[in-house]
């Protein structure tokens, strides 16, 4: 438990540092190659093959992603995590009480965010290294026993037992690392032989590539053809594998002699060489796929969904959970229409036309629509029988709407009117000022789903985070401004001729992120977590009389 404890913990600190460039980096691939280093890469980053995987079917299904380079990133997310498994195996315990004081004092000590999560990453890998020599430590008294020999040698001459056991330990676990890490160490101590380790390795090989399958099943078609593929192809080079390392090699090859290093490169050379095969075939393999799991009907329909009308009817108010359950819906669609104008600005900034900028502007309309509904419903909620605390929820809802419509109109008069002035000027940014630009509207994006999530949930720790980004924004704007204009100072002419749209986007983005992160205020403000003010209350004397 303290291992995947572990694992789990290295990939929050990473998600949470870095996770609103996932998108960029991920979609941004066309060469199979590319696409398969970018899967390495996450896969090293998020300490998962099975994160990697559920990011690719997400941005498949939203058509940001292709069939052929989502399945390349997958296969390299699988040799990234043989990577891991390889970094993990050295012994690296000198670096425990190293990694642990560092990574304690950042996560304590620190407010700025990516220390804090880095601090995070420190301390997870440390705990890594802990619980492998726990792991080897609570072996050691039953290496010797009559009981686990017997399993060790049963594993061994029956491979297939071996496979399935290899298979099932991994999705249980949920995680292709900690489950090939403990057969790794099982070996190095001679918990097992060689040859039953080998086994369960392949097994844990087809095991992992179940996870994803099992995490995206309720997602669309176009989402769940990626793992499937994926599925697919591991499997049956698992199998083969296993057949042929146990029927074509000489038993002299599997005998004694080998640990947990050898099984480690065993790992790792399967999982490449998968790579290598199944490459060339990625982009081929997207219509059989499609033959075998057909869009539905429903998938398959082009003409467009009506969209969800109001949830609220002010002639029906019901009673207070009812009332309360039908202004969440309504904020979660108003929510929605601000996020679908606030996602394609960049893009507008980029290439926008005027019919495009138009179109966005439009959606200001339904936004103002939904303020509306919202204040008619909340004034005719019966004062009389509504509770102090519910008309309270209904007062604070309100005031979030009025929060989300001030938001749409910083797309609708601010954003859009800065893209269509740099469009007609057909000036540029700087690589730097863009590169900040798309970091912020990332992170806006995750704070947005983020901000739905505290809207339902009424989560205390998701509030403080989203409190956290909230400073976090305003941070990325301060030091981006700061290095705007130190670009300035150095004669940088792109950054002089868009100074002040970059100056007044930055602005913009730190407005918007503000107004949607104010769902979180009451959650903190009732639970004692806001302070009334952030000047000093008492002055020393000296200062007050000088």
């Amino acid at each position: 438990m303290l291992l995947l404890f572990a694992v789990r913990m290295v990939r929050t600190g990473i998600e949470r540092s870095y996770g609103a460039s996932f998108q960029r980096v991920m979609t941004r691939q066309n060469s199979m190659i590319q696409a398969s280093i970018v899967g390495l890469t996450m896969a090293l980053v998020l300490q998962s093959s099975a994160a990697v995987a559920l990011l690719t079917s997400g941005f498949a299904a939203s058509g940001l992603l292709s069939f052929g380079s989502g399945l390349a990133i997958v296969l390299g997310g699988d040799l990234g995590s043989a990577l891991i498994i390889q970094i993990l195996s050295f012994k690296l315990d000198w670096l425990v009480p190293l990694l642990l004081a560092i990574g304690g004092w950042l996560f304590v000590k620190t407010e700025q965010k990516k220390l804090r999560q880095m601090g995070r990453i420190l301390m997870g890998i440390a705990f890594i290294l802990i619980s492998l020599r726990f792991l080897r430590e609570a072996m050691d008294p039953i290496r010797d026993s009559a009981f686990l020999p017997a399993i060790a040698d049963y594993l061994a001459r029956d491979y297939i037992t071996a496979f399935l056991v290899g298979a099932a330990l991994a999705f249980v676990m949920h995680s292709s690392v900690a489950a090939i890490l403990m057969c790794v160490t099982l070996v190095q101590i001679g918990a097992i032989p060689f040859t039953a380790g080998l086994s369960l390795v392949l097994g844990a090989n087809l095991g992992s590539a179940f996870i994803p399958v099992w995490l995206t099943r309720g997602m669309d078609t176009a989402a769940r053809r990626i793992p499937f593929a994926n599925l697919g192809l591991r499997g049956a080079w698992a199998v083969i594998s296993l057949f042929a390392i146990n029927l074509a090699l000489p038993a002299d090859l599997l005998g004694a002699g080998h640990g947990g290093q050898m099984l480690v490169n065993a790992h790792l050379a399967f999982n490449a060489s998968l790579l290598v095969l199944a490459l060339p075939f990625c982009r081929m393999l997207q219509g059989p796929m499609e033959q075998l799991m057909p869009d539905t009907s429903a998938e398959r329909d082009s003409e467009p969904v009506a969209k969800p009308s109001s949830a609220l009817d002010p002639g029906n108010v019901g009673s207070s959970a009812q009332a309360i359950s039908s202004l969440k819906r309504e904020l979660l669609r108003m929510a929605d229409l601000v996020e679908a104008m606030f996602r394609p600005t960049l893009r507008l900034y980029k290439s926008g036309e005027k019919d495009q900028i138009r179109a966005v502007q439009a959606v200001d309309a339904e936004v103002n629509e939904c303020l509306s509904g919202i204040r008619a419903f909340v004034a005719a909620l019966p004062a009389d029988t509504m509770s102090n605390q519910d008309a309270g929820i209904a007062r604070d809802m309100l005031e979030y709407a009025v929060r989300l419509e001030t938001a749409g109109d910083v797309v609708a008069k601010r954003l859009t009117v800065l893209a269509g002035d740099l469009r007609k000027t057909g000036k540029q940014f700087s690589k730097e000022g863009w590169s900040e630009l798309q970091q912020m509207h990332e992170t806006i994006l995750v704070n947005m789903q983020l901000a739905s999530n505290v809207l339902i949930s009424d989560d205390l720790e998701s509030a403080r985070l989203l409190n956290a980004e909230k400073t976090e924004v305003k941070r990325a704007e301060r030091n981006s401004r700061k290095r705007h204009f130190r670009r300035l100072q150095i004669g940088k002419v792109q950054s002089f001729e868009t100074s002040d749209i970059h100056l007044e986007t930055l602005r913009a983005f730190r407005d918007f992120n503000s107004h949607i992160a104010a769902v979180a205020t009451p959650i903190l403000y009732q639970s004692g977590q806001l302070l009334e003010t952030r000047l000093i209350e008492d002055m020393p004397n000296s200062v007050t009389e000088s």
